[in-house]
């Protein structure tokens, strides 16, 4: 538990250089609390665990990664949810962002398109008790239809564009928070917000690097 004390701090730390940019200056009780239960350690392969507490990405296989703490912990404040609503996530890797979401009391929809990743973080997830997460195998870009509408989507690799059936499966007044950018490049994270009307508005947050979203792109 001090190791996770130690990164909460470290992450906190980060907030706080950056919060011109997020737009506030302290994690919200929720997100907090959630990064404070989820053992990030289960999460990451074993030859990785004497890092997990370290506030940056590693490795889970296949190409992907575990995020950074810190970008687990804006995108997750900056989706704007609360307890009991509803989230859709693409990329679900190894499972950690959904097990944040589902501590912070969130009901997960989460999407990966490798399925050794998709069966391994459902074992995962079942196992440690996360059970407000579904997971499916196949490709995110087209959400999850079945599920929809949602509170909040939120992306956990680059897309090119916006994805417009995760856009159409966004309930209004809902967030997307997804990093845009092309792959081996410096991507913007990025906030829309639907209006009542269907409208979007978004802003860019800050730069990141993510993994880029694989499968059909929508085309």
């Amino acid at each position: 538990m001090k190791e996770r004390e130690s990164l909460i701090a470290e992450v906190e730390s980060e907030v706080r250089l950056t919060a011109s940019a997020l737009g506030f200056d302290r994690l919200d009780p929720a997100v907090r609390a959630a990064l404070l239960a989820v053992p990030r350690h289960a999460f990451v392969p074993p030859g990785q665990r004497a890092l997990a507490y370290a506030d940056h990405p590693l490795p889970i296989g296949r190409g992907q990664t575990i995020s950074q703490p810190y970008i687990v912990a804006i995108m997750s404040q900056l989706l704007r949810v609360g307890a009991g609503e509803r989230v859709l996530e693409l990329g679900t890797g190894c499972g950690y962002q959904a097990a944040v979401l589902a501590a912070m009391g969130l009901d997960v929809y989460t999407i990966e398109i490798v399925q050794e990743l998709a069966a391994g973080a459902r074992m995962r997830l079942a196992e440690l008790g996360y059970d407000r997460v579904q997971v499916q195998t196949g490709d995110g870009w087209h959400g999850w239809p079945q599920a929809a509408p949602f509170d909040a989507i939120i992306v956990t690799a680059a897309a090119p564009r916006q994805p417009q059936p995760l856009l159409e499966q966004l309930k209004p007044g809902g967030r997307l928070v997804i990093p845009l950018g092309e792959p081996d490049s410096i991507q913007q994270l990025a906030v829309y917000m639907k209006g009542p009307s269907g409208q979007l508005a978004g802003q860019k947050v800050l730069p990141v690097r993510f993994v880029p979203v694989t499968g059909t792109l929508g085309g």
